[in-house]
């Protein structure tokens, strides 16, 4: 069969993960439009936005990972048209996000009280505070969010949360420009202006996702589970059983991504501020794997429901075939543009120089970027969470971060050494996730036959 075998599984991923990528690749100009707004407004305000989001980017992460939970328990739920039982966890699931949201408030708030002890430039503390308080009230409204996004995609709707997603980028970067700079009678007030406009777009996303529910026609057969489906124990912990490993997996990542941050904070304001413009650009890659890696992860569940074990094995090579085409595409075109990224962001000619030379370690991480991303959805989509946590911390924490030390200071590269250690780690990370699935598939598959 070769090929053939494949070819209508692309089309299916395709169909239900192009909108989830759009939505992403709507995040990407979100968080493009904020670099380029706040770094025209000021280098510091930048080098204050990249030390703040990157440490925000942790619990964002997690809350996202965490919520990814509810997609293989709906997705399974749907493949046996069980809408009463779907709208039930929904319900269940909410309470838990809520939960999760103070926590991981309260947690954030105590980072807070410590920020000035992180040895960050002194001179960029009174920017940084306000703006952080301000994505700290918007926490709990992206983990709300994310329930309702993710019992979306697992009834493979992946439209609406696309449009709704695009809807609140829009507000956002509206809400930049009369905010940042004070237009049509708003006050100027630069960072912190960002921020309030993040947390009003934020607000109107689950809003607008409360009245799709409630309202519309497609979503009137779980409105009667929603309703009458009690708040239980069973369906908490299986939520949670599945997504905390999931939200630790994905949280580790991000914290090495945001203790690198704090490790390129030391070589001062500029570095920060490449550091920033760098990240930015570089959720084009993990974004759009990410959009097709959940379309992977909602496909194999469905698979998984029905016990057919060939067909998740197939389901989860073609997306890796897609987001490998999809990684050399964003690596051609990092290549081709990189000395003129950072000219996107700021004037500031040493900026662009330092953004220019974090490309090639950007290229060599896409392999591991994506294998990662589809492989460890590929695991979320057959429940198999357990383990994914402690490869995420021998990937980011045993081998990413100590070598980006090693190489940024003890080698004295600076920081192209500190990101030289991120395709270590991914890499590293994407093989071990490739591991427990191969080992998940044969399992399943031929052990029961060996026992015969």
């Amino acid at each position: 069969m070769g090929i053939r075998k494949y070819i209508t599984h692309y089309k299916e991923l395709i169909k239900l993960g192009l909108p989830i990528m759009v939505g992403q690749l709507g995040i990407i100009v979100l968080s493009f439009a904020d670099t380029m707004m706040v770094g025209r407004y000021g280098t510091s305000e930048l080098a204050s936005a990249s030390f703040v989001n990157n440490m925000f980017n942790l619990v964002i992460i997690f809350a996202t990972g965490f919520s990814y939970g509810l997609t293989p328990v709906v997705g399974r739920l749907f493949g046996n048209n069980d809408t009463a039982s779907i709208g039930s966890v929904l319900k269940n699931a909410l309470i838990l996000n809520g939960i999760v949201a103070l926590v991981m408030m309260l947690l954030m708030w105590v980072l807070y009280l410590n920020i000035h002890r992180m040895g960050q430039p002194v001179e960029l503390l009174p920017l940084m505070r306000p703006y952080y308080m301000i994505l700290l009230v918007s926490l709990l409204f992206v983990m709300l969010f994310n329930a309702f996004k993710q019992f979306s995609d697992g009834i493979t709707d992946t439209v609406t949360p696309m449009c709704i997603l695009l809807a609140g980028n829009v507000m956002n970067i509206a809400g930049n420009w009369l905010l940042i700079y004070g237009k049509a009678g708003f006050p100027q007030l630069g960072l912190v202006g960002a921020g309030l406009a993040t947390l009003f777009s934020r607000i109107m996303m689950l809003l607008i996702f409360i009245m799709v529910f409630f309202l519309s026609r497609r979503y009137a057969p779980y409105r009667y589970g929603f309703f009458h489906g009690n708040i239980n124990s069973s369906d908490i912990s299986a939520l949670f059983k599945i997504g905390m490993p999931v939200g630790l997996q994905m949280g580790l990542e991000t914290a090495s991504f945001s203790l690198s941050t704090i490790m390129v904070g030391w070589l001062g304001t500029l570095a920060l501020a490449a550091h920033q413009i760098m990240l930015t650009v570089g959720q084009l890659g993990f974004m759009i794997y990410y959009g097709m890696a959940a379309a992977v992860a909602v496909r194999v569940s469905n698979w998984y429901g029905k016990n057919d074990w060939e067909q998740v094995r197939i389901t989860s090579s073609a997306g890796f075939h897609m987001i490998l085409v999809m990684a050399a595409a964003v690596s051609l075109i990092m290549f081709f543009c990189r000395n003129v990224i950072g000219g996107l962001f700021t004037d500031n000619p040493e900026v662009i120089s330092m953004v220019a030379s974090l490309v090639i370690p950007f290229i060599i991480y896409q392999f591991g970027d994506g294998m990662q991303c589809n492989y460890s959805n590929s695991l979320r989509g057959i429940s198999d969470v357990k383990m994914v946590t402690w490869y995420a911390f021998i990937a980011y924490f045993i081998i990413s971060l100590p070598a980006g030390y090693i190489f940024g200071f003890v080698c004295d590269w600076g920081l192209t050494g500190i990101w030289m250690s991120f395709p270590l780690g991914l890499t590293a990370a994407g093989l071990l996730f490739y591991r427990r699935f191969r080992l998940s598939y044969f399992f399943r598959t031929f052990a029961p036959v060996l026992k015969k």
